[in-house]
């Protein structure tokens, strides 16, 4: 016959189980199914050791997940051409998409997000499920920023068209996507990048590699009215300037409305997430933890 003293210890012992049971499914669940492994690719100027912090969200929100940060075109050498870039970080991250049969997710930070964007649009064989787009110039940079003001003292951003859209120009980095609005068409047939995966100009290969960029499962773009550095800031969600300079929004750019790489397709699968968030400075995005909890956190599943 049970006793007194063992009914409450029964009681305790199910009040306990009853509070653990929730949190051993979840492990179960993670041993069993497991997170996608994540890929981040650092932005101009940047090197790995930049996102310790974003490393410790994603393993105390994820634990177990395998994250790597690619260690390649760092610092100064993040002024090296993009198609260049997107070679070396392409051959860098395709043996661990190899071996994550599930897939991967993408973090791409500030330039980054470019980078990212020719890798997912040139590799056919691709298994990015999000691709996150972290406070990147995906319509372009146009702006007179203490980085601009760095690299090129003697030109503000009316004139670095004279540098930028030529052969010389087009191999820094910063150039291949500058885009200045008040000459369009110099930006379009001189820009040996943005212009290309932007479908801005004829290429034969933009049908393809539309193809390869659906192949991502989600589009996350992240960007703020307080990143002081992205200009205009609603570039990183493919919003940019008229030759007014005023902001025209994605939803009614070219880009979009003629679905030239998949934007719109990728809305109407529902697959387009925007993730707008104020106060956040340009150098800051990656290690704000709210940032991370609410823009990034939910889609590295």
């Amino acid at each position: 016959m049970e006793g007194p003293q063992f009914a409450r210890t029964k009681r305790r012992f199910s009040g306990v189980a009853g509070l653990l049971w929730p949190l051993l499914v979840a492990c179960l669940w993670a041993a069993v199914v497991g997170y996608k492994p994540v890929i981040i690719v650092h932005g101009l100027f940047d090197s790995s050791e930049d996102f310790n912090n974003l490393k410790r969200f994603i393993n105390e929100s994820h634990p177990g997940t395998n994250v790597t940060v690619i260690d390649l075109f760092d610092r100064g050498a993040s002024l090296e051409p993009m198609w260049k870039q997107v070679a070396g970080f392409k051959a860098a991250i395709y043996p661990i998409m190899q071996n994550a049969a599930d897939g991967v997710h993408f973090i791409c930070y500030s330039q980054g997000g470019l980078v990212c964007r020719g890798i997912l649009s040139t590799l056919p064989d691709h298994n990015v499920h999000s691709f996150i787009s972290l406070s990147a110039p995906q319509a372009g940079q146009y702006g007179d920023t203490d980085y601009l003001k760095y690299l090129f003292p003697q030109f503000l951003k009316a004139n670095l068209y004279h540098l930028c859209y030529t052969a010389i120009g087009q191999r820094v980095s910063i150039c291949n996507y500058w885009n200045d609005p008040h000459h369009r068409d110099l930006y379009v047939n001189s820009s040996d990048y943005l212009a290309l995966i932007n479908s801005e100009r004829p290429n034969p290969n933009s049908t393809e590699w539309k193809e390869n960029f659906l192949k991502i499962q989600k589009l996350v773009l992240i960007g703020g009215p307080d990143d002081g550095v992205i200009t205009p800031w609603q570039s990183s969600q493919f919003g940019f300037y008229d030759d007014n300079e005023t902001v025209i929004e994605i939803q009614h750019q070219d880009l979009y409305l003629k679905d030239v790489f998949g934007l719109k397709t990728l809305a109407a699968r529902g697959d387009l997430i925007f993730c707008s968030f104020a106060g956040v400075q340009h150098i800051s995005w990656h290690s704000n933890e709210t940032v991370f909890n609410t823009c990034i956190e939910k889609w590295l599943v």
